[in-house]
C-alpha cells in the first residue's frame, strides 16, 4: 500500500487527512451559522484543488484496508521524525474501527505523541466504555460544536479527555491560547494541542 502524508505550513509534523466532507458530525455543522464548521476551510481552497481531493480521497478509502495499519507503523517509523503527529487535518473519525486502528498505530510507535482532535464524541465514548483508556501517547480532544461555546468539558472530564474551543477575535476565550495568529500562523516550539496535561485550547476562528 502506497501511503501519503499531509503536511500543512502551520504543522511542525506531518498528518493526516481525509475528505472533510466525508465528517460524520462536521458535514451537518457545516450547514448551521454560527458553528464551528460554518464556511469550513477544507472545504473551500486548496482542499477543493483535483489532485488534493484525489489524494483524500484515496486516504479515506485506505482506512478501511486491513493493510493500512501496518502501513502506517512503517511510514511513520520512516517519514516522522518530529516525534510529533496530527491526525484529521481534514475530516474526522469514521468510525469505532478506526478509532481502535488509530490506537493500535500509537501503540506500535511510542516515541510519537499522537493528537486527535475529534467531534466523534460518540464513537470516543463506545471507545472507551470498552478499553477504558488511551495510550499515553495519544490525545484525544473533543472538539466543541459552536464558536464562542464551551467545549464538551463535563463529557470530557467524565471520559479522561481534553478539549478545544474556538473564539471570534474579540470574545474572551478559555483555556489555553492557541498562539499561531501571532506568529505567522504557525505552531513553531508549541505543542499544547498534544498535550494531555492542557485541558482546554481555544482557537481564534478564521
Amino acid at each position: 500500500m502506497k501511503l501519503t502524508l499531509s503536511k500543512t505550513s502551520k504543522m511542525p509534523c506531518h498528518s493526516w487527512s481525509i475528505p472533510a466532507l466525508a465528517c460524520k458530525t462536521g458535514s451537518k455543522l457545516a450547514q448551521v451559522e454560527g458553528s464551528v464548521c460554518f464556511d469550513c476551510y477544507a472545504l473551500k481552497g486548496f482542499y477543493r484543488m483535483p489532485n488534493v481531493y484525489a489524494a483524500l480521497s484515496n486516504r479515506l478509502e485506505q482506512m478501511a484496508s486491513p493493510e493500512w495499519v501496518p502501513a502506517m507503523i512503517e511510514k511513520l517509523k520512516v517519514e516522522e521524525q518530529t516525534g510529533f503527529f496530527r491526525w484529521f487535518d481534514s475530516g474526522d473519525l469514521q468510525s469505532l474501527k478506526n478509532l481502535k486502528d488509530i490506537v493500535r498505530i500509537a501503540l506500535a510507535l511510542p516515541k510519537i505523541q499522537f493528537w486527535l482532535p475529534t467531534k466523534e464524541y460518540g464513537i470516543v465514548s463506545e471507545y472507551l466504555e470498552r478499553y477504558a483508556t488511551f495510550p499515553a501517547n495519544l490525545n484525544v480532544r473533543l472538539s466543541g460544536f459552536m464558536v464562542d461555546k464551551s467545549g464538551p468539558n463535563s463529557l470530557a472530564d467524565s471520559l479522561g479527555v481534553t478539549t478545544s474551543e474556538v473564539h471570534s477575535k474579540d470574545s474572551t476565550p478559555a483555556g489555553y491560547v492557541c498562539p499561531a495568529p501571532a506568529q505567522g500562523n504557525k505552531c513553531l516550539d508549541c505543542r499544547a494541542c498534544w498535550k494531555a496535561t492542557v485541558k482546554t485550547v481555544s482557537y481564534r476562528l478564521h
